[in-house]
């Protein structure tokens, strides 16, 4: 009997020390696969999808179909409409003394360059790191983009460069507050004072960002928005166009409605100037006014998210997170960019590198590629109307002067974040640098892969 007791017990702990090792076992192959990257066949750190855009409430369906059911479909001059409350509100917002809504962040654009006065012969500062919009406005001037190289650490157009491509026929200066951080605003306003150049400021990507307290868009001759879909203030498509200038205001709203004189102005005639309809309609005013509520904590969420999530990658070997200025007091993080170095993981390709990041479940592009090299600029200025201009001599000229050699290498480089992706919990950010940690720690697996 006690042989057989002894017997049952050994039987015992012999199976016992079996579970526990199978459960180790279970454990380690476990391990293993959760820190085996997704691509190589592991688990993906992330499996739900980020925040979606855009967003809107049951406030914002009622004032569009007040809109339908009132039919009044268009903004109609020196009435209160819902796109006047929102142009209200959005000065009140920014702390502009005047805003015009129009269609597009493009046609606020190009409004702005009609009221600086942009023309045939003319030259425009502009940085080659942006939407294709920045350059086609100009363009549509007939005026030459004169393209500055860009601070690669910040992603913005290099300031310091922007003297020495000044000419006599630079007509404006258009810097973009890229992602939405500001670009280096004093360096550019102190330029721009001394040779008496009007800045248009670009501000399509920044709602809400900062330079020393001060909202972008506030600080220049005019400042452009667009509320197009994927922007911080969305109605799928809209814009509009901050100044302090009121003179300039009231010529704006003339040019935006096909010429008509802004209400209770004299007109010397019918038409108080040429213009083009630029209006926006009341379906987005309606829209924009519900937006404006959330902004606010929306911009918070991103600037809490966001510094979560720099903190993070800045660890990591070869992440660069885009830098901001000194005088950028507040980022609207209408992007998350940062520099990818190939070399520090172990020669991965950056695209490898995405689809990597992908199979974890978390999107990322590659951002911009050289505007300033896109052949359809040097189609357009060698076209018969340019030529017409500027002479066969001066375009060639110009080709000549549009070499970025920091801008090649950055687009070379860049990661990009939608805005959507910072909107969720901190726990969002932790997946993104656990799965760029992840990649990191088998770069040289994925590579080889």
């Amino acid at each position: 009997m006690k042989h057989t007791t002894i017997q049952r017990r050994a039987f015992l702990k012999t199976a016992a020390a079996s579970a526990i090792a199978a459960q180790v076992t279970s454990l380690n192959v476990f391990a293993a696969e959760a820190t085996k990257p997704a691509i190589l066949g592991g688990e993906p750190i992330r499996k739900d999808s980020f925040a979606s855009w855009p967003v809107y409430d049951p406030a914002e369906e009622e004032r569009w179909l007040d809109v339908i059911r009132k039919k009044g479909w268009y903004r109609f001059a020196g009435q209160t409409t819902y796109v006047a409350d929102f142009e209200k509100r959005f000065t009140e917002l920014t702390g502009a003394k005047y805003c015009l809504a129009v269609s597009s962040g493009t046609t606020s654009l190009i409004t702005s360059m009609n009221m600086v006065d942009v023309g045939p012969g003319d030259e425009v500062i502009v940085p080659p790191y942006t939407f294709s919009a920045t350059i086609n406005v100009v363009l549509l001037q007939h005026a030459l983009p004169i393209f500055v190289d860009t601070d690669i650490e910040t992603f913005q157009i290099d300031a310091t460069k922007i003297e020495s491509a000044l000419t006599e026929n630079t007509r404006c200066i258009l810097p973009v507050h890229l992602g939405g951080a500001a670009y280096d605003v004093d360096t550019v306003a102190k330029i721009a004072d001394a040779k008496g150049i009007p800045v248009v400021e670009d501000a399509c990507q920044s709602h809400l960002a900062e330079w020393r307290g001060k909202k972008v868009g506030t600080l220049g001759k005019t400042g452009c928005f667009s509320f197009q879909v994927t922007k911080n203030i969305s109605a799928g498509d809209g814009g509009a166009m901050l100044t302090n200038d009121e003179e300039l205001y009231h010529q704006a709203y003339s040019f935006h409605s096909n010429g008509r004189a802004f209400p209770g102005v004299k007109s010397p005639g019918v038409y108080a100037r040429s213009g083009a309809n630029l209006r926006m309609t009341e379906f987005q005013g309606a829209i924009l006014l519900g937006q404006l509520d959330r902004v606010e904590a929306q911009s918070k969420t991103r600037e809490t998210n966001a510094k979560r999530l720099t903190a993070r990658l800045e660890k990591i070997p070869g992440i660069a997170p885009a830098k901001m200025y000194e005088g950028c007091t507040r980022n609207a993080y209408h992007l998350y960019m940062f520099r990818f170095d190939a070399e520090k993981f172990g020669g991965l390709p950056r695209e490898k590198f995405l689809k990597a990041l992908s199979a974890e479940g978390i999107p990322g592009s590659t951002g911009y590629k050289k505007l300033n090299k896109e052949q359809y600029i040097v189609d357009r200025v060698m076209s018969r109307p340019f030529m017409n201009v500027y002479g066969k001599q001066r375009i060639d000229d110009y080709l000549a002067r549009i070499e970025c050699p920091q801008n090649d290498k950055l687009t070379e480089e860049a990661v990009w974040f939608t805005q959507n992706m910072l909107l969720g919990p901190e726990s969002d950010m932790d997946q993104i640098a656990d799965a760029i940690e992840k990649i990191h720690a088998h770069a040289a697996e994925i590579a080889s892969a």
